[in-house]
């Protein structure tokens, strides 16, 4: 993905600071006020800038960094579930498992029995790079996961058409 013709490479840097930030330490809350601070961006500069240049909103992509940590919590390690969503910056369980299940389309502990039986499968890409085999297992949130709830007819959230005055 090229980077937009009228993003300067200056505010790109600023945006993989903050971008970065959050790679670094997901767990924590990332607010677009933070964000913003780190880039040294108006607030709502920087989250317009983020979608642009990076295809997806900030949430988004903090929402994708946690749910790839967590995947791989849950692959390879024997910690609590639990712990894990803690772990990895969820506030509550029942947030984690609910949102896991929308973009990975399985729950947490499904994931852990599925990986563990397909530890023998995978055991011929021990040569595989890291950083491949992490991008192949990277969430696909190029949509909302609300949205994709509601695509899905997953949800009891009722949409109301705008009023009209």
């Amino acid at each position: 993905m090229s980077p937009p013709e009228h993003q300067s490479p200056a505010l790109l840097r600023r945006l993989l600071r903050a971008k970065d930030r959050m790679d670094a330490a997901s767990h924590e809350a990332w607010p677009v006020a933070r964000l913003a601070e780190v880039s040294g961006v108006s607030h709502t500069h920087f989250a317009h800038a983020f979608k642009e240049a990076f295809g997806i909103p900030p949430h988004r992509y903090l929402l994708t960094r946690r749910i790839e940590q967590a995947s791989t919590l849950l692959r390879d390690t024997g910690l609590p579930i639990t712990e894990i969503a803690f772990a990895t910056g969820w506030e509550s369980l029942g947030s984690f498992g609910r949102i896991f299940r929308d973009i990975t389309g399985q729950s947490p502990s499904a994931l852990r029995i599925a990986a563990r039986a397909d530890a023998g499968q995978l055991a011929h890409m021990a040569h595989t790079p890291a950083c491949i085999l992490k991008a192949a297992q990277r969430p696909d949130l190029t949509i909302a996961v609300l949205e994709k709830r509601r695509r899905e007819g997953k949800t009891t959230i009722a949409v109301f058409p705008k009023e009209i005055s």
